[in-house]
């Protein structure tokens, strides 16, 4: 065995396999932060199935009876009628999510950024490569969880079925995954995929590019250092963009999610993301793409502040040079 072999042998692990490393890192913040800011994910959703147009052609019956009213009203019907603890319902498959998810695309950006895009001599990481890095790292981390958030949307729904007197779909996580897989094939794990990947994209574009720029650019122009104040700003103009430009397409890719389907595991209600996209803003307005935006926001930048803070405590007490 050659003397190289030997020394890698001796290094940490997070080190000898960074990649599997970070993705395991990354796996552990996200979890931290999905648990700490769930419910405002569980009212985002409930506010964009809200008054959906498409649900008329089912008949009167597919309407909604009581629709809620802005997010603390939502936020409080759920507490009141459905229980405290609901505000965690679809938490589950929530995490493993945001595992698969969020290291794919920490993964995916770090080699990007490292190895095929690369900084320049001078640290500085141009702000186009941040821009497509951030977009294909989040298509790949998206397109890898898109059958544990289809589970989660579908799963953050049962309450207001439950109100609504209708009869529940699953009885737990892996019972969703059952029926789902039943009813649609592995085709049917990756409904709604395509406005799921873009909306990846978009939000990572706000979040990854705007937190590695944000921070680079603190630490390389002004007198702050790599530390929690700089990781805290980064964070919160992170989460800000990333709502913006992501509730849209989030809000179209819910509603395609949990619209119901055919035995060949096709929507009833929408074509494409496209017809979903054109029968909102046709039936609802325009602002209708904007259903959920103050908890997604709100929600967005705690998320943001945790996961990042979380992360790089996670990498500097691993050794992991920061991000």
């Amino acid at each position: 065995m050659s003397v190289p072999e030997d020394e890698e042998r001796l290094l940490p692990l997070v080190q000898r396999w960074p990649r599997a490393s970070n993705f395991v890192l990354s796996g552990c913040a996200a979890t931290v932060a999905e648990l700490a800011t769930f419910p405002l994910d569980l009212t985002k959703t409930r506010l964009q199935m809200q008054g959906e147009a498409a649900l008329a052609r089912l008949g009167e019956n597919a309407r909604e009876s009581t629709p809620y009213r802005g997010m603390v009203r939502t936020a409080l019907g759920i507490v009141q009628e459905e229980g405290f603890l609901k505000l965690w319902q679809g938490v589950t498959p929530a995490i493993y999510r945001h595992v698969v998810y969020s290291g794919g695309r920490m993964v995916t950006y770090e080699h990007l950024r490292e190895v095929v895009f690369r900084k320049n001599e001078d640290k500085h990481y141009p702000l186009w490569k941040s821009v497509i890095g951030g977009m294909l790292a989040g298509v790949v981390g998206q397109f890898l969880a898109n059958p544990t958030d289809l589970v989660k949307v579908q799963m953050q729904m049962e309450g207001k079925r439950k109100l609504e007197g209708k009869p529940l779909r699953f009885r737990g996580v892996h019972h969703a995954f059952a029926k789902i897989l039943a009813e649609g094939g592995i085709r049917g794990l990756w409904a709604g995929w395509v406005p799921n990947v873009q909306r990846a994209a978009l939000v990572n574009m706000g979040d990854l590019t705007t937190y590695d720029t944000v921070k680079h650019y603190l630490v390389l122009n002004t007198t702050l250092e790599d530390n929690i104040m700089t990781h805290s700003l980064s964070s919160f103009c992170s989460g800000l963009v990333a709502s913006i430009l992501g509730t849209p397409a989030d809000v179209i890719k819910s509603r395609i999610m949990n619209q119901p389907r055919d035995k060949q595991g096709r929507g009833l209600l929408y074509k494409s993301s496209t017809d979903c996209l054109v029968q909102a803003v046709q039936g609802e307005g325009f602002m209708s793409l904007y259903k959920g935006f103050l908890p997604s926001w709100l929600r967005m930048t705690p998320w943001s502040l945790v996961f990042w803070l979380t992360y790089e405590k996670i990498r500097e007490m691993s050794g992991v040079r920061p991000f």
